[in-house]
């Protein structure tokens, strides 16, 4: 009865007016950047957050919400028809869906795509509604030892699932712990990494961090690329047939099912789980040899395993305040700019904007479902701009944001100089997600590493001596034996380069 009531709390919020327009902004947003190749939710995000700062909390945050889900649903079409993913998480789909396409099943395939999705969105909402309030009170459980071994544990998750080198990814996490704590120093006054300059000296922003790593140095890299766009003309019959729909269904389930699991786990999210989800239905299948041809599971597993795997990540990030993906980094960002905490507190304290949120993905996914099939022929329009002429008005609004910030030029520039290093990161074969997910933990894994220490009078057993913790602190320990092992480290290769 408490999930009903609570259910019936969140709907109460996420019908009002301004949350239904915000929502929709959000979905019709995400839609947009799936569409266009070479704009990515995380770039989108990290250029929106500043604008959090003129709204409300749980408008906010439903807005980009829906921007990170929607962007699963967009990333399909430009998939299926232009052999060119708009999103990471949908590189699998061009696989089968583009061979579709040029068979004149386009429109089966985007079908597909969506009624997968808003199936596995409904289906992860509800575990979403779920599983959060019992995790939440685990969590209450939590001291300042547990939640330091917690980020023990997701930074070590981070780096197994990362892709490419591993020790690049260990590189990336200590850069980005080394910049989370430029600036003063709460316990001692002292100040750190500033060089002496006077700006720095509150930190660096998470804002600018995320929008150079993440927007300017995607535009970077983008005005490498030269390639055109040769959109599929003929979209066909806009419903699957009867047999199209019985070889989609059980892999609909499976996507789901699959992408759920992963997006709990740390460094997981949608593009793993849709790559997962493509293998799967290979290993699966009695006629494995379709797949390539055009086989419909091959666009209806990933696609259901992506955004199952998008909204399941939302719950660490709800009950423990921990991020498992660079977007939900930047969600944690944004309500860092709100004021508010995150963790398993926002649910007791904040339930209209906890459950608000919850009750908002029920509606995004039938407004994503109503948006993506009816308005394909805009999207297809729109896949006909120049990036030329889109790159300009991107890089206005990303320095426009980061001055409206503070109004300082400096934080223009450090902004400008994160791009440069984002594309060099990108030249060097270097993930810049763990370097964004060391950023924002290091902060935290600092402040609870010291308040540990001086509640149990510096002594560091304290973390083997409490039972979570010790747990958790084996957890990363086992994941790191398992990632100096040569046979592991094969797979894990072997995995990544499939």
């Amino acid at each position: 009865m408490d999930l009903f009531h609570n259910l019936v709390l969140g709907f109460s919020v996420a019908l009002g007016l301004q949350n239904v327009f915000f929502c929709l902004l959000g979905a019709l947003i995400g839609t947009l950047i799936g569409v266009l190749p070479g704009i990515g939710p995380v770039a989108t995000l990290a250029m929106l957050l500043p604008t959090t700062f003129y709204l409300p909390p749980t408008p906010a945050l439903i807005m980009l919400a829906g921007i990170y889900y929607g962007a699963q649903y967009g990333g399909s079409t430009t998939a299926i028809l232009v052999n060119l993913p708009g999103e990471s998480s949908s590189v699998v789909t061009c696989i089968d869906g583009h061979k579709m396409a040029l068979k004149g099943r386009a429109g089966a395939a985007l079908a597909i795509a969506a009624l997968g999705s808003f199936f596995a969105g409904t289906v992860s909402t509800v575990l979403i509604a779920a599983a959060s309030p019992p995790l939440a009170h685990v969590a209450l459980q939590f001291g300042a030892a547990e939640y330091f071994s917690l980020m023990v544990l997701g930074l070590t998750g981070a780096v197994v699932l990362a892709r490419g080198s591993l020790p690049k990814a260990f590189a990336m996490i200590f850069l980005g712990l080394l910049l989370g704590i430029v600036g003063t120093d709460l316990n001692s006054g002292q100040q750190r990494f500033t060089f002496g300059l006077p700006d720095l000296s509150d930190g660096i922003n998470f804002v600018l961090v995320a929008m150079g790593l993440f927007g300017a140095a995607e535009i970077i890299t983008n005005l490498e690329k030269t390639e055109g766009r040769k959109v599929s003309a003929v979209i066909g019959k806009l419903w699957p047939t009867m047999d199209e729909f019985k070889q989609a269904w059980p892999a609909v389930l499976r996507g789901t099912g699959l992408g759920a699991i992963l997006g709990v786990l740390p460094g997981g999210g949608a593009l793993l789980a849709s790559f997962a989800a493509y293998t799967m239905e290979k290993k699966f299948s009695k006629t494995p040899e379709r797949f390539g041809t055009g086989a419909i599971e091959g666009v209806a597993g990933p696609e259901s395993a992506n955004n199952a795997g998008a909204q399941t990540s939302f719950i660490p990030l709800l009950t423990l305040g921990i991020p498992s993906n660079p977007v939900m980094a930047l969600m944690i960002g944004a309500m860092t700019i709100q004021g508010i905490a995150p963790g398993p507190r926002v649910m007791t304290q904040q339930p209209d904007l906890f459950w608000g949120m919850i009750a908002s993905m029920w509606i995004g996914n039938a407004m994503l479902l109503v948006i993506n099939l009816p308005m394909i022929g805009l999207w297809v329009r729109l896949l006909n701009v120049p990036y030329r002429l889109l790159f300009p008005m991107i890089l206005m609004l990303c320095s426009i944001g980061v001055y409206s910030v503070n109004s300082s030029t400096f934080e223009v520039g450090l902004t400008a100089l994160f791009g440069f290093l984002g594309y060099i990161f990108m030249k060097l074969g270097c993930e810049p997600a763990p370097l964004i997910l060391g950023f924002i933990l290091g902060p935290l894994m600092e402040e609870n590493l010291r308040r540990a220490l001086v509640l149990s009078r510096g002594d560091p057993l304290v973390f083997a001596q409490r039972p979570i913790s010790a747990g958790l602190l084996i957890v990363a320990f086992a994941l790191m034996a398992l990632v100096i092992l040569p046979s592991f480290r094969k797979t894990r290769e072997v995995a990544f380069t499939e």
